[in-house]
């Protein structure tokens, strides 16, 4: 052993000065094997899925530097210090996101994600990005709460947070607070968080310059009095996120705000005095749908930057500030919908900037401001439903882009004065007043005028003829006292015309016939005697055949055709044709049947049973206020055919058939932004219905095989049968409504126990289509394994781990899945059981439209 000993010893020897020498060698050469950030980078873009390609020509072979959507930026301190930007937003990325390897960047200080489809939680990992100043990760489908060691680990640089546009839930984290005076930007809006805002979170922002928390319809909060302690705020965005209670004292504090949304929740109680007189740097002010009460405080006209001024859908009272009106700037005033009383003030005339005027359903009395005409920006002004008296002044429609006036239902008097100088004006509505003299005849000059009603006034002498030169899609006179022959185009020409309580007017289709010439009396009593032998013999003609069809056929009689369109058609020949190998759809009400004319020309002809016992008469009513709805999403009716016991009506006819003749196809090819213009199309068309047709009408049947698609190349939708319980009675509509296993699915809750359908009812419909073109599942699979509708579908899968990737039809590419995720959410919220959860249509065509813009983009 002593031996061994001596030969090993020698060899140690020999080998301990290279191991002495190699150690401080190996530990020089230990910061050349960190990773380099090319490396770093490398690794996050392998976790990646990047099916454009767009971060295709990142490699070793060229500097990181010069890699598309990565910058770097020398500091100017020091050459050697650089600060890196990562730039990936709207590259349809997805996968997983490698924040270990993204965070070890050196000097990563600006990172977006946004606008992709990751489909993931908020990484924990990106807490290690020591040195971020922007992290934005806005509308990636992130979902799942925010993690409170995240939010509590950013790094104390942050200086803007994006989050908002995914589907983050629970509460707001108050670790947020620890980011301090550093952060400027927090953005949280259009998520799903809940519960109540932590006081402590707001406490330490107080270099805040822009916060967001909108569309967070779950929250259930007070307005924090915290807020009013970030006196560097300048844009506060609250709205649509569940607010209550009033709106504290502390936010007079707030003197740089320039843009204040609080509109779309629960707020009650008075505005804080001096509310007005502390934000003269306020350029947008929307308090609107709230439940605030009390006068509005005086001292707005302080605010001398304001332009955009929205309280309305409240229940205030008084006077509006009197020198709201005088605001340089001023641009908008939407006031309508409140307890708002005293006088309208004059305008500044010319030097003012006002565009929109809405003070609709006040209380406001005494006459017009006088300097109307005199605002060269003013295009619309509304005052309907309210006190006002007076006469209409002469320059009311004197502004060069005037395009909407409603001052119905008021008490005004006097004569209209001639609208010669209004050359772009759409819509006049002056109805239920007590103005008087002629219609002007100057109205017939202006060229885009689409709307007229002057209805329940007293108006006299003749309609102009020169109004049939225009393109109108509405003629309301009715309820004057008007008199002379009716222009024969508004009667055979224009569908939507009232002409009803004029017993002076005449002419071809009305209750008197317009007296004729003496001299030509001779011969028509001779054209008379034979007429009548002729009407007589075809009476007894008719009597015979009705009596035979009473006892051997099973055609109803006797009909009555009223056509609004020039078609070619008899009553005979439509129901000869009410045979079942035409039926092209069939429904609770009745079938509906393809008619071919005999000029080749097709129709849609629904034919609904009626227990109720409508009147030809009331039958007609309806028709005509129905018929007159013109709009490039709502499908026109030409027609109706009335029988004892049932109404035919006649629609246009679209070659491409429904859109559940599509889902229902073997497979739903449509792709998304084909999707998201059936659906805008549809919500266009309910908003018309809801909001801008007088009256209103609520449809109350929609479905997916009421969604027509029009003819031409690109698809355009139109709604079709609207207004059923018109024709068919509400006790019909309301038995017959769940006898159509397809049709159940569409129908609100609400409608089993309450009495008075409301728009909310046709949102909960809209919302069932427009899950079926986000899964591409028909409403109703009653021949599948799992038969729940879609909406119960959906809800038991919406709060899985996985649950979009199973709701989201799988045929739609990963690119749309951003857009396809909002769209459910925005479906989801339209089905909601509670009708005060739902959105107005109005937004849901907003939100919408955001959503085809943002996939149509290049």
């Amino acid at each position: 052993m002593a031996t061994a000993a001596a030969y090993c010893l020698p060899l140690f020897l020999l080998l301990l000065p290279p191991l002495i020498i190699a150690a401080p060698s190996a530990a020089a050469a230990g910061p050349e094997l960190q990773p380099q950030p090319q490396d770093l980078l490398l690794s996050f873009k392998a976790a990646l899925r990047d099916p454009s390609g767009a971060l295709a020509s990142w490699s070793l072979s060229t500097p990181y530097c010069n890699w598309p959507h990565i910058t770097c930026t020398a500091s100017s301190s020091s050459s050697s210090v650089v600060s890196i930007a990562v730039s990936l937003q709207g590259l349809g990325l997805s996968g997983d996101i490698d924040a270990a390897s993204l965070c070890r960047v050196p000097g990563l200080s600006h990172l977006s994600l946004a606008s992709n489809a990751f489909n993931t939680t908020v990484p924990l990992q990106l807490s290690r990005c020591a040195s971020l100043v922007s992290l934005n990760l806005s509308s990636a489908a992130f979902w799942g709460p925010l993690p409170e060691q995240l939010a509590a680990g950013l790094p104390p640089s942050l200086a803007s947070l994006d989050l908002s546009g995914n589907d983050i839930e629970g509460p707001v984290p108050p670790g947020l607070a620890a980011l301090g005076a550093a952060l400027q930007v927090l953005d949280l809006g259009r998520n799903r968080l809940s519960g109540v805002l932590h006081p402590a979170l707001f406490r330490n922002l107080t270099g805040l310059h822009y916060l967001d928390l909108s569309g967070n319809q779950f929250l259930e909060s007070p307005l924090p009095p915290e807020l009013g302690k970030m006196g560097n705020l300048r844009w506060l965005f609250l709205q649509g996120s569940g607010f209550t209670g009033a709106i504290p004292e502390t936010f007079l504090a707030l003197e740089q705000l320039e843009a204040l949304d609080l509109s779309m929740n629960g707020l009650t109680g008075a505005i804080p005095r001096g509310f007005g007189r502390k934000f003269q740097k306020l350029l947008s002010l929307d308090l609107s749908r709230n439940g605030f009460s009390g006068p509005f405080p005086d001292g707005v006209e302080k605010c001398v930057m304001l332009q955009r001024f929205q309280v309305h859908d409240n229940a205030f009272t008084g006077e509006l500030p009197a020198g709201l009106w005088s605001l340089p700037d001023l641009q908008v005033i939407r006031a309508e919908n409140n307890r708002f009383s005293g006088r309208l003030p004059e305008f500044p005339g010319e030097v003012s900037r006002l565009e929109q005027v809405q003070v609709d359903n006040n209380s406001f009395s005494g006459g017009l401001p006088l300097t109307i005409g005199m605002i060269r920006t003013m295009y619309r002004f509304s005052a309907s439903l309210n006190k006002l008296s007076g006469v209409l002044p002469d320059n009311l429609c004197d502004s060069p882009v005037m395009s909407i006036i409603n001052i119905s239902h008021n008490a005004l008097s006097g004569s209209i004065p001639e609208f010669r100088n209004c050359k772009r004006l759409v819509s006049l509505h002056l109805s239920s007043n007590g103005l008087t003299g002629p219609i002007p005849t100057s109205l017939g000059a202006l060229p885009v005028l689409t709307y007229i009603d002057l209805s329940s006034n007293g108006l006299t002498g003749a309609i102009p003829a020169n109004l049939q030169n225009l393109k109108l899609a509405l003629l309301n006179v009715s309820y004057n006292r008007l008199s002379g022959p009716v222009p024969q185009e508004l009667i055979s020409g224009l569908p939507a015309v009232f002409l009803q309580g004029n017993p002076g007017l005449c002419g071809p289709g009305l209750s008197n016939n317009c007296v004729v010439p003496l001299r030509k009396h001779r011969w028509l009593a001779l054209a008379a005697t034979v007429a009548s032998f002729i009407t007589g013999a075809m009476l007894l003609a008719i009597g015979a055949f009705a009596v035979y069809r009473r006892l051997y056929g099973k055609r109803p009689s006797p009909w009555k055709l009223v056509l609004f369109q020039p078609i070619k058609i008899t009553g005979e020949e439509l129901f000869s044709a009410f045979h079942d190998k035409n039926v092209i759809g069939r429904g609770a009400f009745g079938n509906v049947y393809l008619i071919v004319l005999q000029d080749g020309q097709k129709v849609a002809v629904k034919r609904l049973v009626c227990s109720d016992k409508l009147t030809f008469r009331q039958v007609k009513s309806e028709m005509n206020v129905l018929a007159k709805i013109r709009h490039k999403n709502i499908a026109k009716i030409t027609g109706f055919c009335y029988s004892e016991g049932e109404v035919s009506v006649i629609y246009e006819y679209f070659q491409k058939g429904s859109l559940q003749d599509m889902i229902y196809a073997p497979k739903f090819t449509l792709g998304w932004k084909d999707r998201l213009k059936i659906a805008l199309g549809v919500a266009q068309g309910l908003v018309y219905l809801h909001h801008d047709y007088t009256p209103r009408v609520l449809h109350r049947d929609l479905k997916s095989s009421n969604v027509l698609l029009a003819n031409e190349f690109e698809i355009e939708p139109r709604v079709a049968g609207f207004g059923i319980p018109c024709f068919v009675g509400e006790k019909v509509y309301r038995s017959s409504l769940y006898s159509d296993v397809n049709q159940k699915c569409y129908i609100a809750p609400e409608e089993n126990f309450t009495k008075n359908p409301t728009n909310l009812m046709d949102v909960y419909s809209f919302g069932v289509i427009l899950l079926e073109l986000v899964t591409g599942r028909p409403a109703e699979q009653l021949a599948s394994k799992d038969s729940s509708d879609i909406v119960r579908w959906v809800r038991r899968r919406i709060n899985l781990v996985d649950g979009a990737s199973q709701i989201l039809d799988p045929n739609i590419s990963h690119t749309a899945q951003q857009g396809m995720q909002a769209a459910l959410e925005l479906a989801v919220r339209c089905t909601s059981v509670k009708p005060d959860q739902r959105p107005d249509i109005t937004e849901v065509f907003r939100l919408l439209q955001a959503l085809y813009f943002s996939a149509t983009m290049p």
